[in-house]
């Protein structure tokens, strides 16, 4: 990104010893930016917060070595901050009561104005809650939903997968600086979020895996989102931290049901009983926003109409595998799939022939088909 003397005095206060992101917010709202932040006298920064931060900022007390090693982490074209008043700034974020003051970026901005959906869950999976994950975050992005997760093991593995197939991507929030990868297992994910969707970190770089970085990692999860789905999940899940977090900044929650005898069920359950959306398939999600794809169906219908066949995969219309937002997990007939698609019956046709020689749906007697995976 373009470097400027703005971009300096953000990174410059952020990375002041003892200011934090609460100190930051306040002095700017006192200040107005960064750098009347840093041209203030001891006294006035004093009025804000501690004497010791107002030390901290008087006397440049910042690590330049990590200052000069961001500044140089900047010159890569993925990589750039992202800031309360940078017009990138994901809009949702900005009205939760704490919003970070500094995001580092790392990947394709374009995906930050795509509305967004969360999904968590456990980082022990069953295979099950794995492949449900990977469907529900696939169906979502090419119903135009940018899939939002942690880059943890298990679901969020899945839920990044998924998303970064569909037409919308899928970003991460870490709980790490962006030089680093955790778990480092998710290493060649995280370069593929970084060339096709997104990576997004309040944590500056060097910054190790922390316990206490983790709920705050959460609260970014859930804020940029309009909804949060939780696919599997214990009673003592950090996804039920997110759900809760979620519900706290006015987010929908949303949960996948399971197993009465399976514990990573019992997350699950408990949100529901306390009002969560049960969900069985991604219409229920779409019904539940209030979101249709209707911008893919316009898309397809267009260039259906001028190739006189199926549409081409692209960020802006439904491709074969964009049919599987409409199915669920039941047998479901042509009729049915075209009313929900509003897709005539040769292009559901066409698609549904596809699907099957991909097998990832099975035809049935009745004219019916069923989804495999």
């Amino acid at each position: 990104m373009q470097i400027d003397r703005d971009i300096e005095s953000w990174l410059r206060l952020g990375l002041t010893e003892g200011v934090g992101s609460g100190n930051l917010r306040r002095l700017l709202v006192a200040f107005g930016d960064p750098a009347e932040v840093l041209a203030a006298n001891q006294q006035a920064l004093e009025g804000i917060v501690k004497k010791t931060v107002a030390t901290s900022i008087f006397q440049r007390k910042v690590d330049e070595d990590k200052f000069a090693r961001t500044i140089e982490w900047l010159q890569n074209p993925l990589n750039s901050l992202i800031t309360l008043a940078d017009p990138d700034y994901p809009e949702l974020l900005l009205n939760i009561p704490d919003p970070p003051p500094i995001l580092y970026f790392k990947g394709q901005r374009k995906f930050l104005a795509r509305p967004a959906l969360a999904i968590v869950g456990s980082r022990n999976a069953t295979p099950q809650g794995f492949a449900n994950a990977d469907a529900f975050a696939e169906a979502a992005s090419n119903a135009g939903f940018c899939v939002v997760s942690g880059l943890a093991q298990g679901i969020d593995t899945a839920a990044h997968q998924g998303g970064l197939r569909g037409a919308s991507s899928s970003m991460a929030i870490v709980g790490t600086g962006l030089d680093l990868v955790y778990p480092s297992r998710n290493r060649e994910l995280a370069h593929k979020l970084a060339d096709e969707g997104a990576l997004i970190s309040e944590f500056p770089l060097g910054v190790p895996a922390m316990s206490k970085n983790f709920p705050r990692r959460n609260r970014i999860i859930s804020g940029m989102c309009h909804a949060c789905l939780v696919v599997e999940a214990t009673l003592y899940s950090g996804s039920l931290i997110t759900a809760r977090l979620a519900l706290e900044q006015g987010r929908d929650v949303m949960a996948i049901p399971g197993s009465i005898h399976s514990p990573l069920s019992k997350g699950c359950h408990a949100l529901i009983k306390q009002g969560a959306k049960l969900v069985e398939n991604i219409q229920d999600i779409l019904d539940e926003l209030n979101h249709q794809p209707v911008q893919q169906i316009e898309s397809t219908r267009a260039d259906h109409n001028e190739t006189g066949g199926s549409a081409s995969t692209n960020g802006d219309c439904i491709d074969d595998a964009g049919l599987l937002i409409y199915f669920d997990y039941d047998a479901i007939d042509i009729d049915t799939l075209c009313t929900r698609s509003g897709l005539t019956v040769e292009m559901v046709s066409a698609m549904l022939l596809t699907l099957e020689l991909e097998g990832r749906i099975g035809s049935l007697p009745g004219g019916k088909y069923q989804r495999v995976r």
